[in-house]
């Protein structure tokens, strides 16, 4: 191995990097057994008898193998005969937003927590199906493609939406796989996602990247018309939210009439909310959205809960157990109630605590936060969506407007 003046090897690295003639052996040697691998690969194809699958290996997965082909689509009055059977009736912004949705519009929509900002989403991008199958305007796929993806910031938030999706598409009799992707999906179904996608998949903007740089990823995501991404607030300015921009501007490269919707409860400034969603056109000129407000007006009753002697405190700071009494007695008054508390482990005090005094709660009261195993979490917050469970203690775990049963009282410890 020779050196130039600038001390480089002859691989153009820094002699230290470049190590001595045993790195250049083991180098060569690794290349020859590499050589020698593909001539062996090609003798055993051209020995191949005629009839024989002679085909190179392709650069890309094979097309995925075909499944039960997907049933007939419902007609769109499916969606208002469910809804009308569990005695909903539509906000005037849902029915806005599913109209901007069925016109292949894109948008942020902006609307209290609990206003039904899911629903509205959810079944705009359905009712956009089924409107192009009645009309003729979209043939039937002969196989199954992931049609809508839906971006969420956390997990807990992506198991509660995949259920809350799923339950209504099976209502209005649509024969739609709805699935879930994220940090929490085990190997077993990463498997099976990389070879056949769901029709609607949720999952997270780190998960959604990853599956982005497969080779494949283009293939498999090619037929995605509507992405929702949920909780806009949460992402937008935050690494998180670049990965989804990115995300984004692959898919549109893929579809570039991609119908993309931002849903949020606490934006200050909605304008530059969109656009930052929306990004620039191919001119560079920000892309149109139109903006939906939801207006609901809700009654917010602020009460503050303070020990009836102030005079003396621990030096070392409290965790409001004091006024365990006094909490009881509210969590008694309401029939569900949230005990938001700063940390995880003032969580599991308070959680103690609560069962200490009131030994009877046990099984109707919870704990949640990030700490617990997924299957703890995913109980509890099924305790919440049936209304089996009269208290939760929880941490910030719980405050991304996880969809459960109104709740009638919270709490916030600290």
């Amino acid at each position: 191995m020779t050196r130039d003046a600038g001390g480089r090897g002859n691989w153009g690295l820094p002699s230290t990097l470049a190590g001595s003639n045993h790195l250049g052996k083991q180098l060569d040697r690794k290349r020859r057994e590499v050589a020698a691998a593909n001539r062996k690969t090609a003798a055993a194809v051209a020995a191949l008898p005629i009839d024989a699958d002679r085909s190179p290996v392709p650069s890309l997965p094979a097309p995925r193998e075909r499944r039960t082909p997907p049933g007939p689509l419902p007609t769109p009055d499916a969606i208002d005969i469910w809804l009308a059977s569990r005695d909903i009736t539509p906000f005037p912004f849902q029915r806005e937003t599913w109209d901007h949705m069925v016109a292949g519009r894109s948008g942020l929509l902006h609307a209290t927590t609990g206003a039904g900002k899911t629903y509205a989403a959810w079944l705009g991008a359905l009712r956009r199906e089924l409107v192009r199958a009645s009309t003729g305007a979209a043939k039937l796929p002969p196989t199954r493609k992931l049609h809508v993806l839906w971006i969420t910031p956390m997990r807990a938030l992506a198991a509660d939406t995949t259920r809350a999706l799923a339950d209504a598409a099976s209502g209005i009799g649509l024969d739609w796989e709805v699935a879930m992707r994220t940090g929490d999906s085990d190997a077993a179904t990463r498997a099976r996602q990389s070879k056949h996608l769901p029709e609607a998949l949720v999952t997270t903007p780190e998960s959604l990247t990853l599956f982005l740089a497969r080779a494949d990823a283009e293939n498999l995501l090619d037929d995605v018309a509507v992405v929702v991404v949920d909780e806009w607030h949460e992402l937008m300015g935050s690494k998180r939210g670049v990965q989804t921009q990115l995300a984004l501007a692959r898919l549109r490269l893929w579809n570039p009439k991609l119908i993309v919707w931002g849903l949020s409860a606490t934006l200050g400034d909605l304008e530059v909310a969109r656009h930052t969603l929306l990004g620039l056109d191919a001119k560079g000129k920000p892309r149109h959205g139109v903006m939906v407000k939801g207006d609901t007006s809700k009654e917010i009753v602020i009460d503050t809960l303070i020990p009836d002697s102030i005079e003396r405190f621990p030096w070392a700071g409290h965790l409001g157990i004091k006024l365990v009494d006094a909490v009881v007695a509210e969590i008694e008054k309401s029939s569900t109630t949230l005990v938001f508390t700063n940390v995880r482990s003032q969580a599991e005090i308070w959680y103690q605590t609560l069962l200490a005094a009131k030994p009877e709660w046990a099984g109707v009261i919870a704990l949640h936060h990030g700490s617990l195993d997924r299957d703890v979490r995913d109980w509890v917050e099924a305790g919440l969506k049936d209304g089996s469970l009269k208290a939760v203690v929880c941490t910030a775990s719980l405050d991304l407007g996880v969809d459960f049963l109104p709740v009638e009282r919270v709490l916030q410890i600290g």
